[in-house]
């Protein structure tokens, strides 16, 4: 595959590239964040993978401005802060994945795949459809209720369209973490129900039409 690595510390750039071009992969390293977004839209890559704490822009504001700019590559944040609110916060800037420092190179490396394997899946659902107000276009990855565009996030996206595609069906907060975010990164489970929320405030205004419910106990539906 190829990937392109964006930190600023020399030695653990090469470290990282040295492992992931012994796996196979052809690595292009940016060493800060300025220099990541002009080669991330210079050229195609199947991952990309960012730190954080970089010069001249920071990874959470190259990431935003990537999905401001509709580049939809994945993106796997690999940096030292930790902390929930840390995680939650670079997904919500549109990354898809986040791995803490220190790691091994066999979870980078199939967080790499699992990403790509998700990227190059089809989508079982048809290309559009509709529940009342609410229109999803899977292939423009839009939604919209009425006249009004609802603009989500890569990871709030994934997160309805695994909704839909169990639409009835309870799902407990770990089949969602493990089908959206593809691994469980040891962080327990509320990043769902932080991202849950996140939709709601957007596709559920309507008090007349409430889609996602929480089935006590248990974890969460998508009533049609």
């Amino acid at each position: 595959m190829k990937l392109l690595l964006v930190e600023d510390e020399p030695n653990v750039a090469g470290i990282i590239n040295k492992g992931l071009t012994e796996q196979g992969h052809s690595v292009t390293v940016a060493p800060d964040g300025q220099l990541g977004l002009e080669m991330a839209n210079a050229s195609s890559f199947d991952v990309i993978i960012l730190d954080i704490m970089l010069p001249t822009m920071n990874g959470m504001e190259l990431c935003r401005q990537l999905r401001h700019k509709k580049n939809l590559t994945p993106i796997i944040f690999l940096t030292a802060l930790g902390t929930t609110e840390n995680i939650v916060a670079g997904l919500n800037a549109g990354a898809d994945d986040y791995l803490v420092k220190p790691f091994k190179f066999a979870e980078l490396e199939a967080r790499i795949k699992s990403l790509n394997r998700r990227k190059q899946l089809p989508i079982e659902n048809d290309d559009q459809i509709q529940f009342g107000h609410l229109s999803i276009s899977f292939h423009k990855k839009l939604v919209t209720q009425g006249d009004e565009r609802i603009n989500l996030t890569s990871t709030e996206f994934r997160l309805l369209e695994y909704l839909l595609k169990n639409k009835n069906r309870v799902l407990s907060r770990m089949e969602i973490l493990e089908h959206v975010w593809g691994i469980d990164f040891n962080m327990g489970t509320n990043v769902v129900d932080v991202y849950v929320n996140y939709l709601r405030k957007k596709i559920d205004k309507d008090p007349s039409q409430k889609f996602i419910h929480t089935i006590v106990g248990m974890g969460y539906m998508f009533k049609v």
